[in-house]
């Protein structure tokens, strides 16, 4: 009998502890499709609101050369930008897929992506975003794209 007993307060806090995990992940999930709202919307009030205030934002590229770039931007910057999109033009990012880890206060999501700017496919890549539980409230600390316009196709089967 107390092995009954222990097996199923064994269960319970199991079943428990993956509620509460899927519960975070949802959480993370929400902020990074608000985050993209934000963007397709033109509307840096709604991004502000998922960024940290020390955020380190990059992106990376090959340039014309062959050259692997790499490119810091401020969060000003990002928000001044998203704040001056025209009204006419329509930005798309299409995620493929969310792999998200989550361990204590950090998370850690990757989201490959195809872009398209004004129904136009533009081009493709992946974002490694870092996030933070701040005190109840989760931040994007870091986010680095990677972008190409090669090699697309690959990643379109995948999907």
């Amino acid at each position: 009998m107390p092995r009954i007993i222990t097996f199923l307060i064994a269960l319970i806090l199991s079943i428990t502890i993956t509620a509460q995990e899927k519960s975070e992940e949802k959480e993370i999930k929400k902020v990074i499709e608000t985050f993209f709202e934000g963007l397709h919307k033109g509307d840096s009030t709604i991004v502000k609101k998922t960024l940290h205030k020390n955020i380190k934002i990059q992106t990376t590229f090959t340039n014309k050369e062959g050259k692997k770039v790499l490119k810091t931007e401020t969060r000003n910057k990002l928000l001044t930008g998203i704040a001056n999109k025209k009204i006419e033009d329509i930005y798309l990012e299409k995620l493929l897929s969310f792999d998200i880890k989550v361990d204590g206060n950090l998370a850690s999501v990757w989201t490959p992506y195809e872009f398209y700017f004004n129904g136009n496919f533009s081009h493709c890549g992946a974002n490694s975003f870092q996030l933070f539980n701040n005190n109840g409230k989760w931040e994007i600390i870091f986010l680095v794209d990677m972008r190409r316009r090669a090699n697309c196709k690959a990643l379109q089967e995948k999907k």
